[in-house]
């Protein structure tokens, strides 16, 4: 477990906790470690579950998918990155959307009951760790909500603009470097690939943008502004 701590330390649950303690911390939670193979699924949507899962090694995508079997995309993780926390003590626990591997990855599974330490009363880190995964749930909610926004924008190019307007806020350059590949772009968005390319390679031309592969350079800010206007 000593070789993960690099990752565990990264994610937003450990925040405010030294590493002796943190030692300590996952003596007490008992945490499952699990290895997963490259487009392995680590969690079904529908499956029960009482753990929340920390990406340690690798890299994961979240995956929506509705009746029609059309896969929307909902976000990346890194190591470091929870997925299951919004859901965890829901009364009726289930994955809302399947987690799969992007390339070999590890994931650590914490179970519920010992995070809030209903076994454990006598570590004192138990209030650091409810207030960081109060935090990080409520991250989330913003995140969530700002999906609805690109959900609602009309127009692939305002669409498009308004993402990497976020992702130049996010990453402070205008050389961005995105977590998604072209399809999962096209998947977050809810948009089409080709339709997608087709719009990109017009904003190049216009000068609006360049871009190769997962970068993209915004050339432009001020019209990329006005487009989301």
């Amino acid at each position: 477990m000593k070789e993960m701590l690099p990752a565990l330390k990264k994610t937003l649950l450990f925040a405010g906790i030294r590493e002796e303690d943190l030692i300590n911390m996952l003596a007490c939670l008992q945490p499952k470690v699990c290895h997963y193979d490259k487009n392995e699924t680590i969690a079904l949507a529908g499956d029960g579950f009482e753990c929340i899962g920390i990406l340690v090694k690798g890299e994961a995508v979240v995956i929506k998918e509705n009746a029609a079997g059309s896969r929307h995309v909902m976000t990346m993780l890194q190591p470091g990155d929870l997925f299951g926390e919004m859901v965890v003590y829901a009364a009726n626990s289930a994955w809302p959307a399947t987690v799969q591997a992007r390339e070999a990855s590890t994931v650590v599974f914490l179970d519920r009951e010992k995070i809030i330490g209903e076994r454990c009363q006598s570590c004192s880190w138990h209030r650091t760790l409810i207030h960081n995964l109060l935090r990080i749930i409520s991250e989330r909610a913003v995140m969530l909500n700002k999906k609805v926004e690109y959900l609602t924008i009309r127009g692939l190019r305002g669409k498009l603009s308004a993402f990497f307007l976020d992702q130049y806020k996010k990453q402070g350059r205008p050389d961005l470097q995105l977590l998604l590949n072209r399809n999962e772009l096209a998947d977050f968005l809810h948009v089409s690939r080709p339709s997608m390319s087709r719009e990109m390679a017009r904003m190049q031309e216009e000068g609006l943008i360049t871009f190769q592969r997962q970068t993209v350079r915004i050339l432009k800010l001020d019209a990329l502004l006005k487009i989301t206007d």
